[in-house]
């Protein structure tokens, strides 16, 4: 949303979600349901090595506002972060959210996910915040490479129907103020259906080893969408992780600063914090290259040839479009 520099790039997620985009050897609900999880375990190439990460299923305890403008709101933006152990190439992700009941599923018009890096990274530190704290924040920016968009065709989104009967405890839609007004306690309790959104990035995004934060946007016409809250910390069938921080939200009007959604809106004793339930999937690449250094691209191929044999099979398995679409991704990573 809020763009003044750049960076890396990224990949994608779990597969199964859209005709003629999905690997053959993954199942959609790879992230969601331990059993199909273990089927996509079991049909990836004993070479490849496979990245799968999830917060879990919604908690029930609150649903937070996380799409474009529209008539009635600002551009609101919810993102919780993900550590990456190695350069990943992330192809498809899934969200979960809450829409008004009866709300057609054709009315989920656009999807779009943008990644950013851990404050103090792609941020001005010398300005003036209008937010309790900055610390543990996502940036100020996005990962320009690393946003992909369903208008632009950069990602395609196909969205489900898990139950048609949902509530939360509690939202955050309008409450998000600069301090010292911040300490709302959050809007009210919201209700409808739960959708669960498989999503495919074209091209995958490749990311070095680090610390982001994730953040869909979901456009409904005609109505909001709430990204639904996982328990914190993170329980099974989430995949729990050293360092988990907790969920953050703006809206435009605050931008480019972020709030707690725990710690700064809702309040409290005790006070909690949120995780918000999203996973993510693709293919890990050990020996890739160091973005940046001089021989980053040619070890990155290298790498990529030798662990999946050949770079058709590399291209396959990791669900690019092609191997041009592969080079021209690690050309980017690396800083070409």
């Amino acid at each position: 949303m809020y763009r003044l520099f750049t960076t890396t790039r990224l990949s994608t997620f779990c597969d199964g979600a859209v005709p003629g985009l999905v690997h053959p050897g993954r199942l959609l609900a790879c992230l969601l349901a331990p059993a199909a999880l273990a089927g996509a375990l079991i049909a990836t190439p004993a070479w490849a090595a496979s990245f799968l990460f999830s917060t879990g299923t919604p908690d029930g305890l609150l649903g937070t506002l996380s799409q474009p403008a529209s008539a009635s709101h600002l551009e609101t933006e919810t993102a919780d972060d993900f550590i990456l152990t190695e350069t990943t190439s992330i192809a498809q992700a899934a969200i979960t959210g809450l829409i008004p009941s009866g709300t057609p599923l054709a009315n989920i018009s656009n999807v779009e996910v943008e990644i950013y890096h851990v404050f103090s990274e792609d941020s001005d530190v010398s300005r003036i915040a209008h937010v309790p704290s900055r610390a543990n924040s996502p940036s100020d920016v996005e990962i320009d490479s690393a946003t992909r968009d369903g208008k632009l065709g950069t990602l395609v989104f196909s969205p489900s129907l898990v139950s048609d009967s949902i509530s939360v405890g509690n939202s955050v839609v309008d409450g998000i103020n600069p301090a010292p007004t911040n300490l709302t306690h959050g809007d009210r309790a919201a209700s409808g259906e739960e959708v669960q959104i498989a999503i495919t990035f074209n091209p995958p995004i490749v990311l070095p080893a680090g610390h982001y934060f994730f953040r869909p946007e979901v456009q409904v016409a005609g109505a909001d969408f709430l990204y639904l809250s996982a328990p914190r910390p993170i329980v099974p069938p989430g995949i729990s992780f050293v360092g988990d921080l907790q969920a953050w939200i703006r809206n435009s009007a605050l931008a480019p600063d972020w709030l707690r959604i725990g710690t700064d809106i809702i309040g409290g004793t005790p006070l909690r914090t949120f995780s918000m339930t999203f996973s993510l999937a693709g293919e890990t690449v050990p020996q890739a290259g160091t973005p940046g250094a001089r021989n980053c691209n040619g070890k990155s191929i290298s790498a990529l040839a030798h662990q999946f044999g050949n770079l058709d099979a590399a291209t396959s398995a990791m669900e690019f479009s092609s191997v041009q679409a592969l080079h021209d991704t690690f050309a980017e990573f690396c800083g070409r």
